[in-house]
């Protein structure tokens, strides 16, 4: 459906008469599609709809019209006349607000409708409502001014419905204006006289006597006096006097220039009431106090109750919170007493007695508790934890817990616990434990580390100075004990060892008077079947090396032998295993390049194999590779073997991969077979134990099967006039008369010399040439065969089976009068139609004739 456009605005009459006026409106509009191209002579359907407030506003009436458009593409129709869809046109209450008109056409007549657009109404439609408002006014002129003597009421309005029975507003811009305004002009009212009194008798919801509204930064109600109360609110039962709200704003100010901004007081002593409620149901502060001079923020005091009491039921909060934004102390207790504390924390739960702990820090040297001596040449202690209780032994008088990760690039800090001594002349320990007693049981030490998780040490001793040449761990003793006592209870190691620079991980050695091992690997348990020392290396280093260094020796770096009846995997005088993705189960490197021996010698005396190499997965059985001019693999048998030098065979009958496969991406020929004997064959090929083919020692080919290759034609080699590029599979090649055994392109019809076409792929090429020969300025020319074949419409349209000849284009046939055919003419039979008017290719059957 194309949009309709509305090319001239909506014209809209009124028909009003003061004894009768019609409910109807006139309507016009011009019609156009969405070329701009008028709609003439056309039925028309239009829905109207009239809209209350906005152009998207609350519809309140809708119909259906329908008229003609006349040549200009005009159409006319009465608003109020059509089929009403929804509401009442009498009904409509023209001056309660602005009204818009909402137009959607079918130019089809029917009801697809498209939306138009919408226009306000303007003022023409608002005379309806003189039909209402009639002439009933009185005689009241503004302004009107009177003054009347009378104890009644003199001005009084009733309002049975919703809206307000007085409103007044004032449009002007003036300062000090009042929209309603009461005045008590006498000096001396009676009590309780008001300007302006507002009664609620309701005694349901939420009434209010008075309400002030300030929609700017003024006051919502505003009151002033020299002396007495600017607003006054009084309660004479459960009340409230004054009730200040905002929304946004502040419900209640109170300042002063001189004197108090608030008090509050309660003068009854009876009155156990608070003097001040401030309550939030946000998560605001509930009451905000700030000073910007010396004076305290709340001060507060008390005879034997509490100055300041904080109570709090959620553990995330707090009773008193102190903050310090600046320098200053966030909460400060000050004593003078020998035996009360300046600051005391009481617990009479389970909870924390004095807790500090550290919310936020950026610069990582916050303390949540610090405890400080030296101040003023103080020499007491900065902290003291004790235990009056000798039958507590099941709580630890001093306990240091953290939750953190530590700080990994600095390890002094993120600790549960730190202890230093900062003293480079200190002989003192940094932590001493000593522990007297005549049991050696598990736990009794002077120093006792537990790690109860699954990660993390239960000691560790870290010598951190790189200058420095002290031992991170001395463990000594006088008795017969072992100095260091390593036992692993699970699958751990007794001892780990391990070294960042170029030390030795482990060094054990013996001194020039001692008469010990350097090291002792043993293992007492006959079903233990681990190795008795295992060496591994994730570096690039050797996980072992062992060397004689003796130019003269004859002994081995290393000897493995196993003396067993058995054969299985295994069982091995050396066993090397590769267990990553790449690296070698075994490698042996003869490195002097001036050095004849070979890198590797197998030898067996028995029926065995020298070498057997097996690859379960992807490899290869054995990978041989040569750098130099030699042979990656060299088979040979000695002039007394009758072996062969080489044997290939696959015993799997379901496996089809070749038994035998040769690649080669350099420039040289993949197979070299060298037959230098006097008789045989250069190969022989069997199928089930029986001959199919065979190349005996002159080059001759034989093969019982016949043969089959991927051409399509049988073609020869043969020198052509010119250069060769200027020919392409598909000419027409007629023997030439300056050369011998030369061809060129066909230049005229039905030509005796034609001999065949240049073939795009010969199935046998047939040369004079030895093999060895590239064919370089020959092209193939195809004599028998289907060839792909240039024609053209020089004789007609090609149909299958029709004779071609030579054409007058070069290189080019075409379809054969069969009067004027003559012998040696035809090139062979068209296999395909042809009937376009450029030149082409069809397949041809060719066959010189």
């Amino acid at each position: 459906m194309k949009k309709i456009l509305l090319s001239l605005g909506i014209m809209l009459g009124l028909f009003i008469g003061h004894a009768q006026a019609p409910e109807k409106m006139s309507y016009q509009a011009v019609m156009r599609n969405g070329s701009g191209q008028l709609l003439a002579n056309q039925s028309i359907a239009v829905k109207v709809s009239v809209l209350q407030g906005s152009p998207a506003g609350t519809m309140v009436y809708s119909e259906r019209l329908t008229g003609n458009t006349n040549a200009n593409g005009l159409i006319s129709l009465e608003i109020g006349t059509g089929t009403v869809l929804s509401g009442t046109f009498a009904t409509i209450n023209w001056p309660s607000g602005s009204y818009y008109l909402k137009t959607e056409t079918d130019p089809a007549g029917g009801t697809n409708y498209t939306i138009a657009g919408t226009s306000q109404l303007l003022s023409v439609p608002y005379a309806m409502y003189a039909k209402s408002a009639g002439g009933t006014g009185g005689n009241f002129t503004i302004p009107y001014t009177n003054t009347v003597n009378n104890a009644s009421t003199l001005f009084s309005l009733v309002n049975d419905g919703d809206g307000t029975s007085v409103e007044g507003i004032n449009n002007t811009t003036s300062s000090s204006i009042a929209a309603v305004r009461g005045i008590v002009s006498n000096t001396a009212p009676g009590g309780f006289s008001s300007a302006v009194r507002g009664i609620n008798n309701g005694t349901g919801g939420l009434g209010i006597g008075i309400w002030g509204s300030q929609a700017g930064s003024g006051w919502g109600v505003y009151g002033v006096t020299p002396g007495g109360l600017g607003v006054y609110g009084n309660s004479s039962g459960a009340g409230t006097g004054v009730y200040a709200n905002s929304n946004t704003g502040t419900g209640l100010t109170a300042t002063s220039t001189n004197g108090i901004a608030a008090s509050m007081s309660i003068f009854n002593n009876a009155n156990n009431n608070n003097v001040l409620n401030a309550n939030t149901l946000g998560n605001g502060t509930v009451i905000n106090v700030s000073s910007s001079g010396s004076g305290a923020g709340v001060l507060s005091s008390t005879g034997t109750g509490f100055a300041i009491h904080g109570i709090t039921n959620a553990q995330t909060s707090a009773g008193i919170i102190g903050d310090n934004s600046g320098a200053g102390e966030a909460v400060v207790g000050r004593t003078t007493s020998d035996i009360a504390g300046a600051v005391v924390g009481r617990n009479d739960g389970g909870g924390y007695g004095v807790r500090g702990f550290i919310s936020t820090n950026t610069t990582g040297t916050a303390v949540g508790v610090l405890g400080q001596v030296g101040s003023n040449n103080s020499k007491g202690r900065a902290g003291r934890f004790e235990n009056f209780n000798a039958s507590n032994d099941i709580n630890n008088v001093f306990e240091v817990e953290t939750n953190g990760n530590g700080n990994i690039p600095d390890n002094t800090q993120g600790n549960a616990a730190s202890f230093i001594v900062d003293n480079t002349n200190s002989v003192g320990a940094a932590v001493r434990g000593e522990v007297n007693t005549i049991f050696g049981n598990f736990g009794a030490a002077g120093i006792f580390g537990i790690s109860s998780g699954t990660g993390g040490r239960a000691g560790l001793f870290y010598a951190s100075n790189p200058s420095g040449n002290g031992a991170a761990l001395i463990s000594l003793t006088d008795g017969n004990g072992n100095a260091i006592t390593a036992n692993a209870g699970k699958d751990g190691n007794g001892v780990e060892t391990n070294i960042d620079g170029a030390g030795n991980a482990l060094y054990a050695w013996v001194p020039t008077f001692a008469t010990g091992r350097a090291g002792k690997f043993n293992i007492f348990n006959d079903a233990n079947t681990s190795d008795v020392i295992t060496v591994t290396t994730v570096g690039n280093g050797n996980a072992g090396n062992f060397k004689v260094d003796r130019v003269t020796g004859t002994s081995a770096a290393v000897r493995g032998e196993v003396n067993s009846q058995f054969a299985n995997f295994g069982t091995a005088g050396i066993y090397g295993i590769s267990s990553g993705t790449g690296g070698f189960a075994g490698l042996f490197h003869a490195s002097n390049p001036a050095g004849n021996g070979p890198a590797l010698i197998a030898i067996a005396d028995g029926n065995g194999n020298a070498i057997t190499a097996n690859a379960d997965n992807l490899g290869d059985g054995i990978e041989s590779t040569v750098n130099g001019s030699g042979s990656a693999i060299y088979g040979w048998v000695p002039n007394f073997g009758t072996g062969r030098a080489g044997y290939f065979r696959n015993f799997n009958a379901a496996n089809g991969t070749p038994v035998l496969s040769v690649t080669n991406a350099g420039t040289g020929t993949g197979v070299f077979v060298n037959h230098t004997g006097p008789s045989g064959n250069i190969a022989v090929l069997q199928s089930a134990g029986v001959n199919v083919a065979r190349i005996n020692k002159a080059g001759m080919g034989f093969f019982n099967g016949g043969t089959q290759n991927s051409g399509a034609d049988v073609a020869e080699a043969f020198d052509v006039e010119g250069n060769t590029s200027d020919y392409e599979p598909g000419d027409i090649l007629v023997i030439s008369t300056d050369s011998d055994r030369t061809v060129e392109k066909s230049s005229k019809a039905y030509s005796t010399l034609v001999a065949g076409v240049y073939a795009t792929k010969p199935g046998v090429l047939l040369t004079e040439e030895n093999i060895d020969s590239e064919l370089i300025g020959k092209v193939p020319m195809g004599v028998i065969g289907v060839i792909p074949t240039k024609v053209c419409l020089e004789g007609g349209k090609i149909k299958r089976g029709d004779l071609l000849v030579t054409s007058s284009k070069s290189g080019t046939a075409m379809k054969a009068n069969p009067k004027r055919v003559k012998i040696g003419q035809v090139i062979g039979k068209a296999l395909q139609d042809y009937d376009q008017n450029s030149i082409g290719k069809i397949k041809v059957l060719v066959n010189i004739k």
